[in-house]
């Protein structure tokens, strides 16, 4: 399989899965004690799973605590089902949030602010913020990678009296965080952890209601035992993004070069100034990316959001920028990180530019 997914998931890394090891419980490891408990093996477990908090922290703002939770989805619920009622003045977001804000926002109430043919919010507008509610505005979009002006959006919401909540899922560990949020959600399998684990910060001074009610985990904010394998894995993975930021970035903005010269017959989706690099979600005049994906089994890459390619739905995102229903049909995402390899990426680009062809020929 040549992987051009990185927006869905990515590799797990082997250190990550190395620091996890421990934690599983194998037998004749006593690795499995509930981190809650007193005894000897339980206090073992809470401390990995501080030392974890830590290095998940790290890539944050300072001035916030992380509460863990099942993943990203549930962190986005818990900030905007309790965050409303926390601000009961009203929620908005942006019409390209991810489907985990974006299906609470609606069932909420919530306004949606549009955004541009470029796939970019336009500057903060107070006439469509709520005054002592909730803004939601991710910093990277999941589907066309367009990086989107947070800090502005918190700066407008915070003079309004309002909470500014960021889905940073495909920006944590990626870029530096920005500050002014006062709700960030973040998952661990977008960085090279392991699935089933994300968080919530939350800005020091603010004291969200609970999602979930029970034994009081996560200092009273989030019920439920705490996994350390999969917190440590989280804390291995964010450890290693702090440290390979910069090597990272470097690779996947030359990956992105690569891509953008085979791709010379694709029309890119979104602003390319104002973007994550190892996100290019393109387009082609004729082309299906339904029969693609048929066509061409060796490459994993998708229409849009995973969480929505299988629903027969054309991408919310690229409608809400103007796309017609052929052009988002028209449409694919190509994702690419630390273990993708140049020569893995020119051979896959250059199956689905064959393919391509191939469609094109077949309709003349």
């Amino acid at each position: 399989m040549l992987y051009l997914d990185y927006q869905a998931t990515t590799p797990l890394a082997p250190e990550a899965l190395e620091a996890m090891l421990p934690w599983l419980g194998g037998p004749g490891s006593d690795g499995f004690a509930n981190p809650a408990s007193q005894y000897r093996a339980g206090r073992a477990a809470a401390v990995a799973v501080e030392m974890a908090r830590d290095h998940v922290a790290k890539l944050l703002p300072p001035g916030g605590q992380v509460y863990f939770t099942s993943g990203a989805t549930e962190a986005l619920n818990w900030a905007l089902v309790c965050g409303a009622r926390l601000k009961p003045g009203g929620l908005a977001g942006s019409a390209i949030e991810h489907h985990a804000a974006l299906q609470p926002l609606e069932a909420l109430g919530g306004t949606l602010v549009p955004v541009g043919a470029d796939g970019l919010v336009p500057p903060p507008d107070a006439s469509m913020l709520p005054e002592n509610g909730l803004v939601a505005l991710m910093l990277v979009n999941n589907e066309v990678g367009t990086i989107q002006p947070v800090a502005d959006y918190a700066e407008a919401a915070h003079a309004r009296g309002s909470l500014l909540l960021c889905d940073a899922v495909q920006g944590y560990g990626r870029m530096a965080i920005p500050d002014g949020p006062d709700l960030i959600a973040i998952s661990a399998h977008k960085i090279h952890g392991p699935k089933g684990i994300g968080a919530l910060w939350v800005r020091d001074g603010l004291r969200l209601p609970p999602l979930l009610l029970g034994g009081g985990q996560e200092r009273g904010m989030r019920s439920g035992t705490v996994s350390p394998a999969l917190v440590a894995g989280f804390g291995m993975a964010a450890k290693l993004a702090a440290e390979r930021m910069e090597a990272d970035r470097a690779h996947v903005a030359r990956l992105q070069r690569v891509a953008l010269e085979r791709l010379s017959d694709w029309t890119v989706n979104g602003s390319l100034d104002h973007r994550y690099p190892g996100n290019l979600n393109v387009r082609r005049k004729g082309v299906n990316g339904v029969r693609l994906l048929s066509d061409v089994r060796r490459v994993a890459f998708s229409l849009g959001s995973a969480c929505g390619s299988g629903s027969g739905k054309s991408s919310h995102v690229l409608r809400a920028m103007g796309l017609t229903e052929a052009e988002t049909h028209a449409s694919i995402r190509l994702g690419f990180g630390r273990y993708t390899s140049e020569e893995e990426l020119d051979e896959a680009l250059g199956l689905l530019n064959e393919a391509a062809v191939r469609q094109l020929d077949l309709a003349a």
